[in-house]
């Protein structure tokens, strides 16, 4: 399997996020890769909620979305679209979904992020995610021509009873699309990602924001591909652009057979304290 990473530094504009997007999904495909990934927030990087609310609709009206399921489907590619802020009309709150686009530019799949992003960082930064977003409720694993797909969103990644589901399920890839800040990043993305692949026994495929955006937000980048036995297949660095890698596929059944940790699970109840 070929995949392309296409690591963004995403602007407050949608439609011109959606150009970038739909030109990853043409250079992707001409350059013979399976499926695409994007990051967390492909849509829309705006931290300023005013200014922002004026752009983020419901799924139905998202043009991001519309154009890049057109665009998979013109080009025969399968797109992981890592997520789009979207309102919903019920709340007055935003989800922060995740879509699997076939190469017919049908969702497949859809994933709101389960655990927000709520804490006072050492640096004076401050994010309060469940101001804003509606937690999801519900993991979700999709099947593939090339195996059964796991999505999970940024923040989830510290979260591995989530990972756990999720290969319990027959996730053979997890999809930890992100816009990690760069202290965090610096400190805890690579190691939390490997472990991750390797407690999964799965490969993971991290796509990642990047750089200095236009809210004045900045993100850590260095989205990878890490196979079953921890070890990394690519790390696209702290500049943005498309990146591919393939993925062996035969190794997910070597590594499961050689370290059958999935089998010897078991379920672990109440801890007894002395």
């Amino acid at each position: 399997m070929k995949i392309a990473l296409f690591q963004m530094t995403s602007g407050v504009d949608p439609a011109a996020n959606a150009r970038a997007l739909v030109d990853a999904v043409a250079q992707s495909a001409q350059s013979g890769a399976d499926m695409l990934f994007t990051p967390e927030m492909s849509g829309c990087v705006d931290q300023d909620r005013q200014r922002s609310q004026g752009v983020i609709v419901t799924e139905e009206e998202d043009a991001v979305l519309a154009a890049v399921g057109k665009a998979a489907r013109a080009h025969g590619l399968w797109v992981h679209l890592g997520s789009l802020a979207l309102a919903d009309p019920v709340s007055g709150k935003r989800r922060n979904r995740s879509f699997l686009i076939d190469d017919q530019g049908t969702i497949r799949a859809r994933y709101d992020k389960i655990h927000l992003f709520d804490v006072d960082l050492p640096g004076g930064e401050s994010w309060r995610e469940s101001n804003t977003y509606i937690p999801g409720e519900q993991a979700v694993a999709a099947q593939t021509p090339w195996g059964r797909l796991g999505l999970t969103i940024c923040y989830d990644l510290r979260f591995p009873d989530l990972f756990r589901a999720l290969s319990n399920a027959g996730a053979d890839i997890i999809s930890v699309p992100a816009a990690f800040t760069v202290p965090s990043g610096e400190a805890h993305w690579h190691v939390l990602l490997r472990a991750r692949a390797i407690e999964s026994s799965a490969f993971v495929i991290a796509t990642g924001q990047v750089g200095q955006h236009e809210d004045g937000r900045r993100t850590y980048g260095h989205s990878l591909v890490i196979d079953p036995w921890g070890t990394v297949l690519l790390d696209a660095g702290d500049k943005p652009g498309l990146h591919f890698a393939e993925l062996p596929l035969e190794r997910i059944a070597d590594i499961r057979g050689r370290i059958p940790s999935l089998r010897h699970r078991k379920p672990i109840g109440d801890v007894a304290l002395s």
